[in-house]
């Protein structure tokens, strides 16, 4: 009688030692969800009620199962408006499917930044000069230029522009009217 004995086989697993889904006990998921669907298990709640219809009576009429008839009348819109949103949606899907850039996205706020920045050393190195001038110049024994002169008989005017006061009143109608809305929620 020959008998040989296996000692490194796991145990058979019975349906009793499965979880409900089919998977082993402290198996790791892998993917997504399968209740998630195309676009996430977030994905309807991130828009209104009215976009997600928009978006499924879209999707309806692309796909065949509805005509564009039919989904303007489930949508309670005219034929013309509903062949407008079906525009606007296929063109928001167009640009969501545009390739993005890899790297820093560069944004305006970014790139002021960095011009005050070259701005402001660019001014400390105008001083250095400056400062430099004068040393070489008291070095050398050249008096400071004169400083300019103003003329004696004729005052100067201080030209204002016209758009200034307006624009300083829309300023403080815009400062009193900002606590107003900071207050009022979904402006």
């Amino acid at each position: 009688m020959n008998t040989i004995a296996v000692a490194d086989k796991p145990p058979a697993t019975t349906a009793a030692a499965q979880q409900p889904n089919g998977k082993q006990p402290g198996a790791v998921a892998r993917g997504r969800p399968r209740d998630a669907g195309p676009g996430g298990a977030e994905f309807s709640r991130e828009a209104s009620r009215q976009a997600r219809r928009v978006a499924a009576m879209v999707l309806e009429v692309l796909a065949g199962a509805r005509t564009p008839t039919e989904a303007a009348q489930a949508l309670e819109v005219s034929v013309p408006r509903y062949y407008q949103l079906e525009t606007r949606a296929l063109r928001g899907l167009l640009s969501a499917c545009e390739p993005i850039p890899k790297g820093r996205v560069p944004s305006l706020a970014h790139e002021l930044a960095r011009l005050q920045r070259d701005k402001e050393r660019l001014q400390r190195a105008v001083l250095g000069q400056q400062a430099l001038v004068r040393a070489a110049q008291r070095t050398v024994g050249l008096s400071p230029p004169p400083a300019p002169v103003k003329k004696a008989g004729k005052k100067t005017r201080r030209r204002l522009a016209r758009a200034l006061p307006v624009a300083a009143r829309l300023h403080k109608a815009n400062q009193e009217n900002a606590p107003a809305e900071a207050a009022s929620p979904g402006v």
